[in-house]
């Protein structure tokens, strides 16, 4: 692979470069009171043998990362990134990588995220040309803040999922330097761990010997982000005062004439009503924002919600991902794109067979355009689900479920279901998980046996590799009881013990 000049050799670690003593000058990406706590007890525990060279953060860091998201200078403790900046070149190595298209893909659908579609506050990009602009100039500033500063090591307490932080795990690891990604995992109060982010999932279960994880058979896990009301039918909905305010808030923002225009205003209120009357209770379309994709999105969704559901036949099992999130757009490779995982099941499937696909209760109009439907429609077995089909029955019903990393294949062979993946999915070398390339059988996959007394083996030595401790604020108010202090500490030294290798991560090639 190319190499700028000037970047730092590779050195094992526990060889200091100069006198100083410094073992590893650190690039962290750092956002949030409680990720600080984390990145300090590793400067602490690791004292004059780890240098932070760089970080990503908010105002207190070096550089404000996810102002480079939204496009606004937002000064940080060095300024910010792109001030006096000029081309030096320094990202040709990622330039010249053969992940070059994937990741650039990636990188743009992330900044996509904020754009005028999706965000009222949003970056002014309007042009692919643009967004391959903004990428190129990016990435060449950060790789040569990475190669100014002698970085040999890069840690993210989280897996890559936004713009600039994606850019910067690129290309710290195109410059050919170490990375370590910690990332939540479904075991209460445990972590993983992997060097690169698609070494999710991968690891050998037999090289482990841990005691069994058990698994009720049958049963599916509690998931805190998920409302059993979601799989039940119910009462429909009502226009809410905070969808028309979000109407006249997009309207004020983007095209304030049309507010004098009490037809035009009248029209849309009326869409948006028969909108909430065709959808349950549960889904507020237009309570966070509004835009006239929305409103399009959410009309084609109700027009499924009448159909009777027959769970008799042979079928295949498609949840779609809420987009945009971090198990499409960063473990999903070229599968991000739903559709296409739906394309290349019918393109295998056995005469006979129906995919079944069910939106995710979360899902706005992000990645799910006219055009998303359309290509769906144009394949023959492809039947859309209403809302308040079951999850649960869904699955138990199928001859396998496919999805690209979501937790619904953990679902499906903790209830003797088998589970296709398309991406780097946690569970993936789980028994009953079959990862997804040209020329399979269907009809063998449906057919497999999942032994669950293997199952519960296999989970325990995942279990085994995993490391103590809670990284995701989401998880705290779960932990009333937790203590801040010595999870930051217990964190912020596995973490160290994973920079200096005297820690092995969850998940990698020889794991």
């Amino acid at each position: 692979m190319w190499q700028a000049r000037g970047v730092p050799a590779i050195r094992p670690i526990g060889h200091a470069r100069d006198g100083t003593g410094i073992l590893i000058r650190l690039l962290c990406d750092a956002r949030g009171d409680y990720r600080r706590k984390f990145l300090d007890q590793v400067l602490k525990k690791g004292g004059d043998t780890v240098k932070l060279a760089l970080h990503f953060g908010y105002t207190e860091a070096d550089f404000h990362g996810p102002a480079l998201q939204w496009m606004k200078p937002i000064a940080a403790k060095r300024g910010t990134l792109m001030s006096a900046t000029h081309n030096t070149g320094a990202n040709m190595a990622l330039i010249a990588s053969d992940e070059y298209d994937q990741i650039l893909e990636t990188a743009v659908e992330q900044l996509h995220r904020t754009s005028p579609n999706y965000a009222y506050k949003s970056h002014n990009i309007r042009h692919v040309q643009d967004y391959l602009d903004y990428f190129h100039i990016v990435t060449d500033a950060v790789a040569q803040q990475i190669i100014d500063e002698g970085i040999d090591q890069a840690l993210f307490f989280n897996v890559p999922h936004t713009f600039y932080d994606t850019v910067v795990y690129e290309v710290a690891r195109s410059l050919g330097i170490k990375t370590t990604v910690l990332s939540w995992s479904q075991f209460p109060g445990r972590f993983f761990s992997m060097n690169r982010v698609h070494d999710l999932g991968m690891f050998d279960p037999a090289k482990t010997k841990a005691p069994r994880y058990e698994i009720e058979q049958g049963s599916v896990p509690e998931l805190f982000y998920m409302n059993d009301k979601w799989q039940k039918e119910g009462e429909t909905g009502k226009l809410s005062w905070r969808a028309v305010a979000q109407l006249v808030k997009h309207l004020a923002l983007h095209d304030p004439l049309k507010l004098a225009k009490p037809g035009y205003v009248v029209g849309n209120l009326k869409r948006m009503k028969k909108i909430y009357g065709g959808l349950p209770d549960w889904r507020d379309p237009f309570a966070k924002f509004f835009h006239t994709n929305e409103l399009a999105y959410f009309e084609h969704l109700a027009q499924f919600e009448n159909q009777d559901i027959d769970l008799s036949g042979k079928y295949i099992y498609v949840p779609l991902h809420n987009q945009p999130e971090m198990s499409t757009s960063s473990l999903g490779g070229k599968y991000r794109d739903q559709a296409l995982v739906i394309e290349t099941l019918a393109r295998n499937l056995p005469e006979g067979w129906q995919i079944f696909v069910k939106e995710n209760p979360r899902q706005g109009a992000y990645a799910r355009g006219p055009m998303f439907f359309h290509r769906l429609s144009r394949i023959p077995a492809v039947r859309f689900m209403p809302s308040n089909a079951s999850t649960y029955a869904l699955a138990a019903n199928a001859q396998f479920v496919a999805s690209v990393t979501g937790t619904v294949g953990w679902e499906a062979i903790r209830v003797g279901r088998p589970a296709m993946v398309f991406g780097a999915a946690w569970y993936g070398a789980l028994p009953g998980v079959v990862h997804y390339r040209e020329n399979l059988d269907f009809e063998e996959i449906a057919a497999m046996q999942i032994d669950h007394a293997a199952l519960e083996q296999a989970a325990g030595a995942l279990l085994a590799r995993t490391h103590e401790g809670i990284i995701e604020q989401l998880f705290f108010p779960m932990n009333p009881d937790l203590d801040h202090d010595k999870n930051a500490a217990r964190v912020g030294g596995t973490a160290l013990g994973l920079l200096k290798g005297d820690i092995p991560v969850t998940f990698g090639p020889d794991a």
